[in-house]
């Protein structure tokens, strides 16, 4: 239980500390989030959009809105059900979230800067724990 809460305090103040950087692509973090899943896990539909962002679909309709609005993402017909969208991140929003990833992670470089060898190996057998175990719960 102390590892976790310990876990859980550092992450939220590292992505915090990390996100700062964001404020330079000009879009909130609701539309950066949502990006990143679209960047990362290809085009899909707005309900599957709402479910990886955990929120209702009509907020999720608004921040596509604004994502295509900003020339961000693109919305097509569903090839299989017209009452459906499919979402898709643009080449300037892949460009956008690319840049913005890049930021965070020179920060967190800082953040790192300084520990030894051995410190760092830890932190990433720490890293690689972690994935492993949210793979083995995702599925």
């Amino acid at each position: 239980m102390e590892v976790a809460d310990r876990l859980h305090s550092a992450a939220i103040h590292l992505l915090r500390f990390a996100r700062q950087q964001d404020v330079l692509s000009r879009e909130g973090p609701a539309r950066l989030s949502a990006l990143s899943v679209l960047v990362f896990g290809g085009p899909m539909t707005l309900g599957q959009l709402a479910a990886a962002e955990q929120v209702k679909p009509p907020t999720m309709s608004r921040i596509v809105a604004g994502l295509k609005r900003s020339g961000l993402a693109k919305i097509d017909s569903d090839a299989h059900d017209a009452r459906r969208i499919r979402v898709s991140v643009t080449a300037k929003g892949e460009r956008l979230l690319q840049e913005a990833r890049r930021r965070r992670i020179l920060v967190l470089t800082e953040v790192l800067t300084g520990l030894n060898e051995a410190e760092l190996s830890v932190l990433r057998e720490a890293a690689r724990i972690i994935e492993s175990g949210i793979r083995r719960h995702v599925g």
